[in-house]
């Protein structure tokens, strides 16, 4: 039986024992950076790319001979090995890994890596980079030509001054490796909006040194009013927003569109809860989206963008969610929920809060008249504190529709 031999490269020579398995080979796949080193099997050698040619030609030729797949350092590292074992019996693979190009990177940067987050940008069309490279202190970054260094850089740096996060855009330290094992190799440091001006080889490893200033506490879910920012006692009450995520029914990831988010405390349980959730709070008020901002940054939840503006105009440019919650609507639900409903992936939930008898009366209409299916509860919140006191707050109605 013929074998698939997936040899990982990491130097600019091929060893004694890669040509002696590659003399056994009836055809030769690979990056096109690697044709120089086989140019004594180069009647045998083909391109990679297009990868569903390429695999073609395996499937073709491996019932007559072995083939081999030269890949990047470690080919079950973000590589190649994953997708042949997935199309290939597992007993017709042999893998010969070489180092990784996280950890070639890591020896140039002179930084251990076991404790980092590594992840790989590649085809990888990211809502929102912030949220998903500032959450950790120390992340490694596979890019490709679309995230390239420079622009992750200035992506991080406009998102930080958006929110008026004033220390990080400083502190931040983005470290480059390009063309590794290369003779054009070379390392950057530096800061965010030094990279930024810079221009890179498409072959790069990045790694972000983020640090961790945070005095936010520790627990994923259970803020209380006093620790979020708001303006004159305006936020949803710790009780309401604990049932009203608990019918939103947040995914792990994905997009949440948090409209009239006020204070921006919902946003903020959401965002710490899941961690891996886009979160775009909407607010048409500039204090209350200045107290996201602070909150934002106080609580480090980076998944959060802030959108000023009146929905439904302001949904326009946002990408589709998996969660809708209204919790204010100044009088536009009626133009609010058609335009909600138009985006809402399938399978989405809408979740609108009601305080005022107009929204209780038209919301569950609204809702029903766009297809969804509503259930309702009403909440009524009283309080005793260790003195005895009481005090008792007006009943939410909480309407959570699903399609």
């Amino acid at each position: 039986m013929f074998k698939i031999f997936v040899i990982g490269i990491a130097d600019s020579l091929l060893s004694t024992s890669h040509e002696q398995l590659l003399q056994q080979c009836g055809l030769i796949i690979g990056a096109q950076r690697f044709a120089e080193m086989v140019t004594g099997f180069s009647d045998r050698y083909m391109a990679i790319t297009p990868l569903q040619e390429a695999l073609a030609a395996l499937r073709s030729a491996l019932p007559h001979g072995n083939v081999a797949v030269l890949a990047s350092g470690d080919p079950l590292f973000f590589g190649i090995g994953r997708r042949l074992l997935g199309e290939f019996p597992v007993e017709r693979i042999n893998i010969f890994p070489a180092l990784s190009s996280i950890q070639r990177a890591c020896a140039l940067f002179r930084v251990p890596w076991d404790d980092a987050t590594i992840t790989s940008l590649h085809g990888r069309a990211a809502a929102h980079l912030p949220g998903l490279l500032l959450s950790q202190s120390k992340h490694l970054v596979l890019t490709d030509a679309i995230n390239s260094p420079d622009r992750i850089a200035d992506q991080l740096l406009h998102y930080l001054i958006l929110i008026g996060e004033t220390e990080l855009p400083h502190t931040i330290k983005i470290l480059v490796a390009e063309d590794i094992s290369l003779p054009s190799e070379k390392v950057f440091r530096g800061s965010l909006a030094e990279a930024a001006k810079e221009r890179f080889s498409a072959l790069n490893i990045v790694c972000l040194l983020i640090p961790d200033c945070s005095a936010a506490p520790s627990c994923r879910f259970g803020l209380t009013e006093d620790l979020l920012h708001h303006s004159r006692g305006l936020i949803t009450k710790n009780e309401v927003r604990a049932v009203t995520l608990h019918r939103l029914c947040l995914p792990d990831s994905g997009v949440f569109w948090d409209i009239g988010a006020g204070s921006g405390s919902l946003s903020i349980e959401a965002a710490r809860a899941n961690p891996h959730l886009t979160i775009y709070a909407i607010e048409q008020k500039e204090e209350e989206l200045e107290n996201i901002k602070k909150n934002i940054v106080k609580f480090r939840c980076f998944n959060i963008v802030p959108v000023f503006g009146r929905a439904p105009q302001a949904l326009a440019g946002l990408p589709d969610p998996q969660r809708v919650f209204i919790g204010g609507s100044s009088g536009a639900l009626p133009d609010i929920i058609p335009a909600v409903t138009a985006r809402l992936t399938e399978g989405g939930i809408l979740v609108i809060n009601g305080v005022v008898d107009k929204t209780v009366q038209a919301a569950p209409a609204l809702m029903q008249e766009n297809g969804f299916a509503v259930h309702t509860s009403i909440i009524q919140v009283l309080r005793t504190d260790p003195d005895g006191n009481t005090k008792k707050f007006n009943p939410i109605t909480i309407m959570m529709g699903t399609r």
